[in-house]
């Protein structure tokens, strides 16, 4: 029987690196940021709605989104990070649990739903409606100084920009309690590897 499970982690844990190997293994992914993208496209409602929130200077002269500009705002503000999300989640949600029934009637022996902010919402009580649809939850870990350490080697920014990204999400140790599976990503990709592959056969059995 097909399952729909949700993948999520943090800054720097490696989520997209398990996304893979569980693709590479026979999993479906549908993935939540490029969702954004396709909603965010200029000329869209969410786009509109985005400029009257926040102002007309997220929008580029070509239409399209300044995510850095938008990325200032609500890495800096928390309320401004609760109004972003009450515009974006709701329909970017509901389109990937459309894309995961359309896996589950192909028969696609496990769908990945990749949401980056998955426990945030369980924790607030948002992402409830949806959190019954999933057959489980898998979290990407790692220590919080391998977040830093792996964030300063992918991007060009300092420790202090970092560690404020972090602090803008949920600890990364407290979205363990929320999750059903934890793969420990701060080894080697082999350890990793055997991980997934063993959660993959348990879900898939």
């Amino acid at each position: 029987m097909s399952k729909v499970v949700a993948l999520s982690g943090g800054i720097g844990s490696g989520k997209s690196t398990i996304l893979k190997m569980l693709v590479a293994l026979g999993a479906t992914p549908i993935d939540a940021d490029a969702l954004v993208h396709e909603l965010q496209a200029p000329g869209t409602p969410m786009l509109a709605e985005m400029a009257k929130a926040f102002g007309d200077h997220i929008i580029d002269r070509d239409g399209s989104l300044n995510r850095e500009a938008v990325s200032d705002i609500v890495f800096r503000d928390a309320d401004a990070r609760a109004q972003l999300g009450l515009i974006v989640h709701p329909p970017v949600i509901a389109e990937m649990m459309r894309r995961a029934s359309e896996g589950r009637a192909n028969g696609d022996p496990l769908v990945v739903l990749d949401i980056p902010l998955l426990f945030e919402g369980a924790k607030r009580g948002t992402g409830s409606a949806v959190a019954t649809k999933y057959d489980a939850t898998i979290l990407a870990w790692v220590p919080v100084e391998t977040q830093i350490k792996r964030t300063l080697s992918r991007d060009a920014c300092d420790r202090s920009e970092v560690e404020r990204r972090i602090a803008a999400q949920m600890p990364i140790d407290e979205k363990r309690e929320y999750a059903d599976h934890t793969i420990d990503n701060s080894g080697t990709t082999d350890e990793t590897e055997r991980q997934v592959k063993a959660l993959y056969e348990k879900l898939t059995e």
